[in-house]
């Protein structure tokens, strides 16, 4: 073994020589490389795809001082994209590629909108909370990817954490991300791990002009980013029934283990649906109830709409969920009924041959002095225990 060697974007290589056999010849030597990133997920031994981590490592932190920049999660992204967007109701003004020390705050009467895509580089999130003077644990908690749903009332501006969930490259799979929004008087800050287009709506409604986003606020463009990750929740739901209901007939025809195995994934996801959505309902009561200057009251009423499809979306899961526990049941009930039925088959078999193997085994020894071989009434005494065996319905 050589190393590990740390390399220069973080991974790290170990480099093993492993013996093998190339011919009848003598025996060689080659090096194999393994890079492995240090937050990576495990993956699915069947698929080798990526399964989703309960807990992220955060031993990295252990001793560090509160409001230290060290980034927990998998780097979803190679490099940060930066996009702002300028409006109010006659304006418009949109740019890409924009680096972070470029960005002043708005000036009176717009209201700008800074989306950024991956949140693995500290030094892009020290210079946004240079610019806009940032808690360095709101910092701090954006680079924390592990994080609840929550809400953080810092005065001046607030902070809300929340989870997105998309489909993946192949149907069925589930991904979750960490979006985190910071808002105040005239702007807001998306910070994504990968920078997808999930906010895609809402920045073509943004161009268009249409609606109440371009003539309201902070707080209006707040509820439209947040309305558009509990839209996917519906999305992903979709999904997750059409699976269940593929399953919950193959557990009663066919019960092999590869139904049991999509049954343990299934209540893995759900798991991950509940404790993304769940926390969820407190943070969008609390925006619908709160005092914060920058909330006006026409906005809270939108927010009580959303609130009302994350209760519904709560209620949803916690459905699949007993859907999911009673197709383990009928699963396990299926098994059981197979092995019952083999058994029953398999008693029946025994019984009919047991008293015949019983009879047969004594008359079968080979005993030169057994009074019962020649005896003219054997046969018929061993047809008469034949016939009480018969009546007793032990045959």
């Amino acid at each position: 073994v050589h190393g590990p060697h740390r390399s220069e974007d973080g991974t790290f290589a170990i480099l093993l020589d492993v013996p093998y056999q190339v011919s009848a010849g003598q025996p060689r030597t080659e090096r194999f490389s393994r890079l492995r990133s240090p937050l990576t997920a495990s993956l699915d031994p069947r698929t080798s795809e990526p399964i989703m981590k309960l807990v992220q490592k955060r031993s990295r932190k252990s001793g560090l001082p509160p409001g230290t920049l060290v980034h927990i999660g998998e780097k979803r992204a190679d490099t940060v994209k930066i996009s702002v967007f300028d409006y109010d109701e006659g304006q418009f003004q949109e740019r890409t590629g924009v680096k972070p020390e470029d960005i002043i705050p708005p000036s009176e009467g717009m209201v700008r909108w800074v989306d950024i895509g991956g949140v693995h580089k500290t030094e892009v999130l020290e210079a946004f909370g240079k610019t806009f003077g940032l808690h360095p644990l709101l910092l701090e908690d954006i680079a924390n990817t592990d994080q609840r749903p929550k809400l953080d009332d810092y005065g001046a501006y607030a902070f809300v954490v929340l989870k997105m969930l998309y489909e993946g490259d192949r149907r069925g799979d589930i991904n979750v991300e960490q979006v985190s929004l910071v808002f105040g008087e005239n702007f807001l800050l998306s910070f994504q791990e990968n920078g997808g287009d999930v906010f895609q709506v809402v920045k073509d409604r943004l161009r268009a002009g249409k609606g109440r986003l371009r003539h309201a606020g902070s707080d209006y463009l707040l509820y439209a980013l947040m309305d558009s990750i509990v839209d996917r929740y519906f999305a992903v739901l979709e999904t997750l029934g059409e699976k269940i209901e593929a399953l919950q007939d193959s557990v009663v025809t066919n019960p092999q283990p590869e139904p049991l195995r999509d049954i343990h994934a299934l209540k893995r996801q759900l798991l991950f649906l509940r404790r993304s959505v769940w926390p969820l309902r407190d943070v969008i009561n609390n925006l619908s109830r709160s005092e914060h200057q920058f909330l006006q009251g026409s906005t809270k009423v939108f927010f009580r709409d959303v609130y009302d499809h994350v209760v519904q979306i709560v209620d949803t899961i916690e459905s699949c969920r007993e859907m999911v526990s009673s197709m383990m049941e009928v699963y396990l009930s299926s098994v059981s009924y197979r092995l019952n039925a083999v058994m029953k088959v398999l008693t029946i078999i025994t019984t009919i041959f047991m008293p015949l193997s019983f009879i047969a085994s004594i008359y079968g020894m080979n005993f030169e002095h057994m009074p019962e071989l020649k005896s003219p009434w054997g046969y018929p005494i061993v047809l008469a225990v034949l016939y009480f065996f018969k009546q007793k319905k032990w045959l």
